[in-house]
């Protein structure tokens, strides 16, 4: 479990493909000393296990419906990623509940820059749009964030403060980029519940 307040912006030093599984190398010196094998780390959003530890550097490896159903597919050497270890009991619930179960990947579409943030906005798949709400929550690579405005029919837009900024790589997401996706878990579930008692009284 996770909560989207990024730990440690990590670099991809090394990422290979064999037999359909993607491995990657992550240099995060922090993450790194803090977690061990087995453990769970958001890799921008991601959930993914710890299956090798060397100095100052985590080993992950991805499967092909991970690399289907995310963004990590198109990271190389040398791309920035968000990275947040799992949480433990102790600590604070500075963002939302993420679970690292990406929903969808979205296209920024426009960015705009304003006196004091930077607004994106992103085109969401249809299958998802009923989950965005104005004010709720969303996790844009792994980051906890707001949805700002009114949402469109295919679109929601999200405004990043000068920190948030400094401490993710969002600010150098341009129209085109694609970007993981995690929608209110809560949302789902009231989506469902109300679909099941639909389905029963009808």
């Amino acid at each position: 479990m996770f909560t989207g307040i990024v730990q440690e912006l990590g670099t991809v030093a090394d990422l290979s493909r064999r037999k359909g599984l993607v491995r990657l190398a992550i240099q995060a010196p922090n993450t790194a000393s803090r977690v061990r094998r087995a453990e769970s780390v958001a890799v921008h959003g991601v959930c993914l296990s710890v299956i090798d530890l060397r100095p100052g550097t985590l080993v992950f490896e991805a499967i092909p419906e991970t690399l289907r159903l995310t963004s990590l597919g198109s990271l190389r050497a040398g791309s920035r990623v968000h990275l947040e270890p799992s949480l433990s009991v102790s600590d604070r619930l500075g963002g939302h509940i993420l679970f690292g179960h990406v929903d969808g990947v979205g296209t920024v579409v426009r960015r705009r820059q304003r006196p004091g943030e930077l607004a994106l906005d992103i085109r969401v798949p249809p299958a998802l749009r009923k989950f965005l709400v104005p004010k709720g929550p969303v996790a844009v690579d792994g980051v906890s964030l707001t949805v700002g405005g009114s949402p469109t029919a295919s679109t929601f837009s999200i405004h990043l403060i000068p920190e948030t900024l400094r401490l993710t790589t969002l600010g150098a997401a341009q129209a085109g980029d694609r970007v993981n996706l995690e929608l209110d878990h809560f949302a789902k579930l009231v989506h469902q519940f109300l679909r099941f008692r639909n389905h029963r009284e009808g």
